[in-house]
């Protein structure tokens, strides 16, 4: 009896289940692509249903049988085997409900049977639409016929289309490029459930500075030399960065600012790209990239975003919701960050695993180049056609969304790093402990000092050598006998060894490296060597394939420190000339200098740059590309300039009479017009008056008006793509507008054309920011 019940009791279970399954997969709005497989498993449950209400009916015979046999005198076969006839008295009734469960199975069975032969036929009419689907002809989507067609021969070619429900037919091909990604319109039979409104945005979370760096050291992880060097660095200079929070804080009194989602993906520490920095950190590699990185990562957390860090494209396609594939395939979900950084091996690698999306959200990418990357290499159609296109350029993003080590050129942002500050007393031991006659060479790796015999033997007629040569077991050949080889040093040793020199002395390479900020910082004298020509992607072979040409740029090893800092503390000779050198050595050991860092290369600085940056940079928001071209049009059809004549006649600037958008950053009113020499590109024409090129205000520029109101003849105005427009040829009184906002620059010069650059002021020791821009 036990048997019996417990069989009721399974089938039961077993119906619920089964007609639920049954109903749950008629859900409206399913995929298509799932109904054959459910419609099959339902024909296999109803044989199961047809099969217990035979094995009911069975049971029931059984019974009755049994019921007989306890009438019957046969039966008892002795007290000891004899079943007490109480026993059975339930067993009519038990009976009468088997029976009842048996009818009950049967006629669902009927219902199911019916359920499934509508569900069929349901599925052999989808199945029909979806074999008959067409490519639709819409000239809003004219890409659609082209892509189905690739869809076809391809579809295989990566599993993440599989995995959006692509099965090789048309109509799945289709959907997929209707819905998941957006060349073809929505098919009409897909809209069958109404849009559901999207709830309004909730409000976002306001940023609020941090006051302790514990959490930034776990988000930087461990596992890599590289980690652990840049976590020592966060550790050593967190009260400055503490204390450079605190006075940015009181500065914006209370400003409000949303919170940001940021990914950090640093690319050159993955293993994909190589990882070439993490073993060289403890032999003597370059550190450059590792302390800005490292210093990014304090700014950002401090200025109180949130933060999620990845060195490894394993992490990198979970964060960003990568679908399983090769890499062809949208992401699967909107992206969860308002910003990326990351550097040109990590946006190498988010553009083979993003697919679409990467177009669609590159304008919330930060890249952190060291040395720049110039408008005219990152246009991809502009860079092949003039001969500027490099293994590293060619993204066409905003030019300003490369970020650098150095303010080389305008056109891109300045990110820069820190160096350590000295409080009062640190200065004036530092004045008292200086050894006059103390020189230290900038350069770790021994092939820095080849060739550099002649120099070193002057040098030591007058001072005593010092250098961080890393070795592992001899004495590199390349260093001299005479020189006092300390090997590779700690940073803090290899800054107490600064403290007590009198010159920091560079020989050529490498290029813009942070130590000579730091050797300035702690009191030394820099001697660098003045190139002539000046090395750029056009004669020198380490800038040769690089995005940028730095043409005229690079005059000396580090022309930061030439242009923004200069004498005292910097001195820039012809190394050739064996007199100068040795007249600059005499000179800098009477010279008495006090330690001095620039603003921008502060804690401070570089918190107050980030933070206008991350406030006002908005890359996603759309801009109105400038008028179609029109063939020496007598009237170009533009708005009337904004700009007037400053009162000495000399250039433009914004008109007193003109509106102003509140929201524009920089503000208008920081914008100055000056037509440039034919040898000159913006960036020379703004530094010699006192300013830096402005890319952004470019747009202002670009009519022909502009060239009326600076007095310029044009008998004909063209709309061109040139790195170097507007320009104008005034032999020829040829004037020329840019048509491809992308290539606005403030580099390049040609002896052809007179630029328009737009100039703006910036604050003392902040060259990224203007005196109103924060």
């Amino acid at each position: 009896r036990i048997f019996v019940l417990g069989i009721g009791f399974f089938t039961l279970c077993f119906l619920m289940t089964s007609l639920g399954g049954q109903f749950s997969a008629k859900r409206l709005g399913d995929s298509p692509f799932t109904i054959r497989t459910e419609v099959m498993g339902a024909l296999e449950s109803r044989g199961v249903l047809r099969r217990m209400s035979d094995m009911l009916e069975l049971l029931m015979k059984r019974m009755d049988i049994l019921a007989r046999l306890e009438n019957s005198t046969d039966f008892h076969k002795g007290d000891e085997a004899r079943f007490p006839l109480d026993r059975f008295q339930p067993a009519a009734s038990l009976m009468e409900r088997i029976q009842a469960i048996a009818q009950n199975v049967s006629d669902i069975a009927i219902k199911v049977d019916q359920i499934l032969r509508n569900s069929l036929m349901n599925a052999k009419m989808g199945e029909g639409r979806r074999d008959q689907c067409e490519v639709p002809r819409d000239p809003k989507y004219p890409d659609c016929a082209g892509k189905v067609e690739w869809m076809r021969a391809r579809w295989t070619s990566d599993p993440c289309y599989a995995f959006f429900g692509v099965d090789g037919t048309e109509c799945s091909f289709l959907i997929y490029l209707s819905e998941v990604e957006w060349f073809c319109p929505p098919l009409p039979w897909r809209n069958q459930t109404a849009a559901v409104p999207s709830p309004p945005p909730l409000p976002r979370a306001q940023a609020a500075f941090r006051s302790d760096l514990a959490r930034l050291l776990e988000l930087v992880g461990t596992g890599k030399e590289s980690l652990s060097f840049m976590k020592k660095r966060i550790r050593h200079l967190a009260q400055q960065w503490l204390r450079a929070a605190r006075r940015l804080e009181q500065k914006l009194k209370g400003r409000q600012r949303d919170q940001k989602h940021i990914l950090v993906h640093i690319g050159f520490l993955t293993e994909e790209s190589g990882d070439v920095f993490s073993p060289r950190v403890l032999k003597g590699g370059p550190l450059g990239e590792m302390v800005q990185w490292a210093d990014i990562l304090a700014a950002l957390f401090l200025l109180g975003h949130s933060l999620r860090v990845t060195v490894s494209l394993k992490e990198l396609q979970s964060n960003l919701g990568v679908p399983p594939g090769r890499g062809n395939c949208p992401l699967t979900n909107p992206l969860p960050f308002d910003l990326i950084y990351t550097d040109y091996h990590g946006l190498q690698q988010m553009k083979q695993h993003m697919g679409l999306s990467f177009k669609k959200y590159r304008c919330r990418v930060r890249v952190i180049d060291t040395f720049g990357t110039e408008p005219a290499y990152n246009h991809e159609e502009y860079a092949t056609l003039r001969g500027f296109r490099t293994n590293w350029g060619y993204w066409n993003l905003h030019p300003s969304q490369f970020m650098t080590m150095f303010p080389h050129t305008p056109d891109n942002s300045f990110m820069g790093f820190v160096s350590e500050e000295l409080n009062k007393t640190e200065r004036q031991l530092i004045k008292s402990n200086k050894v006059g006659s103390m020189a230290v060479v900038y350069g770790k790796e021994a092939s820095i000092w080849k060739g550099k015999e002649k120099f070193l033997a002057i040098l030591n007629k007058y001072m005593e050598i010092h250098g961080t040569v890393y070795y592992e077991t001899q004495r590199p050949p390349e260093v001299p006998a005479f020189v006092k080889n300390h090997g590779l040093l700690p940073q803090h040793e290899f800054q107490q060894l600064l403290r007590k020199a009198k010159l920091f002395i560079g020989f050529g390479f490498p290029y813009e490296g942070p130590a000579p900020l730091e050797a300035i910082a702690n009191g030394c004298v820099f001697l660098q060597a003045r190139f002539n020509p000046p090395h750029s992607s056009l004669n020198h072979e380490f800038f040769r394939g690089k995005p940028t040409s730095r043409e005229a740029s690079v005059s000396s090893q580090h022309p930061y420190a030439e242009d923004f800092i200069g004498k005292p503390h910097v001195w820039t000779v012809d190394y050739n000339n064996s007199e100068e050198f040795e007249a600059a050595i005499k000179t800098i050991m009477r010279t008495q200098v006090d330690p001095y860092l620039p603003y921008e290369y502060t804690c401070e600085g570089m918190l107050e740059r980030i933070h206008a940056y991350i406030q006002h940079q908005d890359f996603c928001a759309t801009t109105s590309p400038p008028p179609p071209p029109k063939a020496k049009s007598p009237a170009m059809q533009s708005p009337l300039s904004p700009l007037a004549l400053s009162p000495n006649a000399t250039h433009l600037v914004w008109s007193p009479s003109a509106s102003r958008d509140p929201r524009a950053w920089p503000p208008v009113d920081s914008l100055q017009v000056w037509v440039s020499e034919t040898r000159h590109a913006c960036t020379e024409t703004c530094r010699r008056r006192g300013l830096v090129c402005e890319p952004t205000f470019f747009r202002f520029l670009n009519k022909k008006e502009v060239f009326l109101q600076l007095s310029i003849t044009c008998d004909s105005t063209e709309y061109e793509m040139n790195h170097l427009y507007p320009a104008v040829a005034e032999n020829v009184h040829e004037c020329y507008l840019q048509k491809e906002p992308l290539l606005f620059s403030c580099a390049g010069h040609n002896t052809k054309y007179r630029r328009l650059c737009p100039c703006r002021d910036y604050r003392k020791g902040q060259v990224a920011l203007c005196r109103d821009c924060l």
